[in-house]
């Protein structure tokens, strides 16, 4: 079994185990570290991280800048305008101790970003690369639209779109059709948020697909642990694990937050909708103790403050009706603390 993936035409061949640089955010810079250099050691060495991931370049640049020319760094950039590219960028490379990144991805836009739409963004990425600044072009979107325009598009070396064994038939064209064209793919979300607790039932799905590299996201030991076992022994689908996949898709696939958090900057009540509208999930697919200490029932508690503006609504990727998925979610949480099982 082929435990590498090649990203396309840009030729980056790497493990099969991409190391998700969102959760080390949360973690201290001597715990991230050790986090980093394990991984690097165990046979990691693809990175992902982004600007928006608060002091996660940060963590990255101090613990593996010393063996850069050694691992490929992608990052993302959010800016609207080209001032702003430019600004992130040199974030960016001063933050990772680098003078260059592998794969720069526009992070997750409402639109194909591309040579004269007025933006000036696309030109800014295409002399980012003249000036060696970053190596290859990418682009991570929630959108089936925009990644199908990004496709068709042409301009970009690499997608980066959720996938994992809840996807839709929607999802896997979106895969088929980089391998097609010859664009490396990145799965995000390949656990789906944390609601996928079975990482070999994870990984025997992704190594079905020989051009999708899944970015782990990692911020424990005992995770990492996990995927870096997996390079010596990686898993396959087997009946047990296709039956597994089978059940989870019954009970997780369709009207559930994702937990991508695009809604929650727009919410005027402070309401932390990434995990709240999800919240009868993670009580019923971890220990329901996490769920209850006092800080997750005051976070749960804001949903009350609900003004239903739908301005989360309108910014979901996936078309949910949050503001319903909330009060469905904090009724399950009012029965659970009330000492009552869900159904």
């Amino acid at each position: 079994m082929n435990t590498t993936v090649t990203l396309g035409k840009t030729g980056i061949t790497v493990n099969k185990n991409g190391f998700g640089a969102l959760p080390i955010q949360r973690i201290s810079m001597e715990e991230a570290g050790k986090i980093l250099q394990k991984a690097y050691d165990g046979g990691m060495n693809f990175f992902d991280t982004a600007r928006f991931y608060t002091d996660s370049e940060a963590k990255i640049g101090e613990a593996l800048s010393s063996i850069r020319n050694h691992l490929y760094i992608a990052t993302k950039t959010g800016a609207q305008n080209a001032d702003d590219f430019w600004k992130d960028l040199h974030t960016s490379l001063t933050l990772l101790k680098t003078d260059y990144i592998d794969i720069y991805q526009f992070h997750n836009p409402s639109f194909c970003p591309k040579p004269g739409d007025g933006t000036g963004l696309y030109e800014a990425m295409e002399e980012a690369k003249k000036q060696g600044k970053i190596r290859h072009i990418g682009i991570t979107n929630h959108r089936l639209k925009v990644a199908h325009e990004a496709i068709d598009s042409g301009l970009y070396e690499t997608m980066q779109f959720p996938f994992c064994y809840l996807a839709t038939e929607k999802d896997i064209e979106i895969v088929n059709r980089c391998k097609k064209e010859n664009m490396g793919f990145l799965s995000m979300k390949a656990l789906s948020g944390g609601l996928i607790t079975n990482s070999a039932a994870a990984y025997a799905f992704q190594a079905q697909y020989d051009n999708a590299l899944p970015i782990w996201g990692i911020q424990r030991e005992s995770e990492l642990d996990e995927f870096l076992s997996y390079i010596q022994n990686p898993p396959v689908m087997t009946p047990e694990i296709s039956e597994l996949i089978a059940q989870e898709r019954e009970q997780l696939a369709g009207n559930f937050c994702r937990g991508c958090g695009y809604c929650v900057p727009t919410c005027p009540a402070g309401i932390e909708i990434n995990n709240c509208a999800r919240m009868s999930l993670l009580l019923r697919r971890s220990p329901s103790e996490l769920q209850l200490t006092p800080e997750v029932q005051e976070k749960m508690k804001k949903i009350e403050d609900c003004i239903h503006c739908n301005q989360c609504k309108s910014h979901c990727p996936y078309g949910l009706d949050t503001p319903a998925l909330l009060e469905e979610n904090y009724k399950d949480y009012q029965e659970v603390l009330a000492g009552k099982p869900l159904a």
